[in-house]
């Protein structure tokens, strides 16, 4: 709906629809293989940076296991309430799933202070113990993302889709490169760029395809 006097769109669906349709016209022939372009898009949507065309990478099969795991009922576990606010709660409902962040677990505040440790790395920890499926979504702290390659190393855990993409200078491109180099499914933004935000659009793209939501 264009509102009639400044011809500005105002209803959400149609902002959200006309945003894809641009960007969409703007990515022109980039190519996007057909099941990475949702996720692709939906960051870009959520950022208005085209460069993520280029820098998110994927494992093989890691936007169809993201998925499965979605319907299977799975725990989406990130680093930051940031995140976890922006990931869809109707869409994880419709498919039996939730969405957890224990940064602020009064628990994981006091085990960090006393091993003078950050918090993300404790809260990976108390994560890995987690039922179920498991998707985790680091946005924020690399510290999450070493320790949780360290957790998948020490057998402690075996996630069915990591999304590796902090934010930063100090350590962020290093605790990308643990995971692009691994055989744990990702979906990983390349160099320094990323973000809660960026965490939490990935997540929202897969759980839109995995409940069939659709433009």
């Amino acid at each position: 709906m264009e509102h009639k006097e400044t011809g500005v769109i105002t209803r959400p669906e149609d902002i959200e629809r006309e945003s894809f349709a641009i960007l969409t016209r703007e990515l022109g022939d980039f190519p996007l293989p057909e099941d990475e372009a949702p996720v692709v898009k939906r960051v870009i949507h959520t950022t208005a940076d085209f460069e993520f065309a280029r820098t998110l990478r994927f494992s093989p099969d890691a936007v169809r296991l993201g998925i499965e795991a979605l319907k299977s009922g799975a725990t989406i576990v990130t680093d930051t309430n940031m995140a976890l606010s922006g990931v869809s709660k109707p869409s994880l409902a419709k498919l039996g799933g939730r969405a957890v962040c224990l940064m602020a677990d009064p628990e994981v505040a006091a085990l960090a202070k006393e091993r003078g440790t950050t918090r993300a790395v404790v809260s990976m920890e108390k994560a890995a113990s987690l039922p179920g499926p498991l998707i985790f979504a680091v946005g924020n702290a690399p510290t999450a993302l070493i320790r949780l390659h360290e957790l998948i190393g020490e057998g402690r855990v075996s996630p069915a889709l990591v999304i590796g993409v902090p934010v930063g200078f100090v350590n962020v491109v290093e605790s990308k490169k643990l995971f692009l180099s691994s055989p744990v499914p990702h979906i990983i933004a390349e160099g320094r760029k990323g973000g809660s935000t960026v965490a939490a659009a990935i997540c929202n793209a897969l759980l839109y395809e995995a409940v069939g939501r659709r433009l």
